[in-house]
């Protein structure tokens, strides 16, 4: 087997000549062969230690102890492997050139707390959060939808509501007449009329049957005020027919009391005086006004059974402060549809006064057939007679809430 193999390698001549490497004779014994082989094999496994594998065997004598040799062989070849991850670590310092760029990045994390504390340092020169939204409370500017309206002192809007549980008594002739007295002395107004009737609707020329989107939209539907608002005289929130049966549409409703003083903190900055025109009666639409109102007008008709709804409407708005709206005051008592001919008018403001002192204004609102007239045309008495003696009863009570109120 050993010539055989000896004989299939290409370094044996073709001519019969005996193969030597070395200088010794051709015979080998087994054992030399083996040796012959292993070494041969040794460089297919590694060869990068063939001149080393080629040139330890000098002499037959030397082969025996090759086989102790190949671990140092190994041993070698170990150490030409570390070599190369020397050189890998040689390599590593450029990839640390790398990190080097990195640490940039990982020294910006804590960096925005530090650019957080900074503007600390000058507090005084930042705005703060209640300054950053002082602007959205400025004349002309609305709030959020939803909004609470908040203190007098904090928005643009003085509302008014204009309140008495017993109809007839110029409800609707003062808030619209008052509202245009406010109109002519240079401020915005907004009219809302809160009576399913809508008396104030079309006594500016509206007819509530025909109006696409009312107060009943607003306070049970939830629309923007805006969309119930008509350009006329003064800006009018309108009324419909539907509003009879808002009370029922409302009962079912979270925070139903506050649902017009939600729907008016998108407006309050919109107009200096807000005038609302509510039902003959103390039912849930007059609590959304109250709720809603600074001041309380109370039109009383200079006779008996008007003034005695007062002390009803008194009970009302101590519930009212109590438990929706600490705010709210009576601004004052107006004695309507005064006939001074008569004794028992003079009689029934002579009581008024004793009773209530001075919330009673000083003006009177008399009878007059143009408070009559002026609605059938669709306008205020003080676009309808300007001149009048009855535009003018008004504009003398537009100066008395513009100067200090009843009061």
């Amino acid at each position: 087997m050993g010539l055989f193999n000896r004989g299939s390698k290409s370094d044996v001549p073709l001519s019969g000549d005996e193969w030597s490497t070395n200088g010794h004779g051709p015979k080998r014994t087994d054992d030399e062969e083996r040796n012959v082989v292993e070494r041969e094999h040794v460089p297919v496994t590694e060869p990068e230690r063939e001149p080393e594998a080629i040139e330890e065997p000098h002499s037959a004598e030397a082969s025996p102890p090759e086989p102790e040799e190949e671990p140092a062989m190994i041993e070698e070849i170990e150490t030409v492997e570390e070599t190369p991850v020397a050189e890998t670590t040689e390599v590593e310092p450029e990839t640390e050139t790398e990190p080097e760029q990195e640490p940039a990045p990982v020294e910006a994390k804590p960096m925005p707390p530090v650019n957080r504390e900074e503007p600390q340092d000058g507090d005084d020169a930042r705005l703060s959060a209640e300054q950053a939204l002082a602007p959205v409370r400025r004349p002309g500017m609305s709030r959020p939808p939803g909004a609470h309206i908040g203190d007098e002192s904090e928005r643009r809007a003085k509302i008014i509501s204009f309140a008495n549980q017993k109809g007839g008594v110029a409800k609707t002739t003062t808030t619209l007449n008052l509202a245009v007295a406010f109109k002519e002395s240079g401020h915005d107004v907004l009219a809302i009329d809160l009576d399913p009737q809508g008396n104030l609707t079309m006594s500016q020329g509206i007819d509530p049957d025909k109006v696409e989107r009312s107060m009943y939209d607003v306070l049970v539907d939830h629309i923007p005020i805006r969309d119930a608002i008509q350009q006329r005289e003064i800006d009018i929130a309108v009324a419909s027919i539907d509003l009879a049966g808002a009370e029922i549409a409302m009962s079912m409703q979270i925070g139903r009391e506050r649902s017009l003083e939600k729907a008016l903190s998108a407006v309050v900055d919109d107009y200096d005086f807000v005038c609302i025109d509510t039902p003959p009666s103390l039912g849930l639409l007059t609590v959304n006004a109250l709720t809603a109102s600074d001041k309380v007008i109370v039109p009383v008709q200079c006779e008996y059974l008007s003034m005695r709804g007062l002390v009803q409407l008194q009970n009302t708005l101590e519930m009212i402060r109590e438990n929706l709206n600490p705010r709210v005051q009576i601004e004052g008592i107006l004695p309507t549809m005064l006939d001074s001919r008569t004794i028992h008018a003079k009689e029934a403001v002579e009581i008024l006064e004793e009773n209530f002192g001075e919330l009673v204004f000083k003006s009177r609102i008399r009878k007059a057939i143009k408070f009559a007239e002026a609605p059938v045309r669709g306008s205020s008495v003080l676009k309808y007679d300007p001149q009048g003696n009855a535009a003018q009863y008004y504009r003398d009570l537009a100066e008395e809430v513009l100067t200090h109120g009843a009061s």
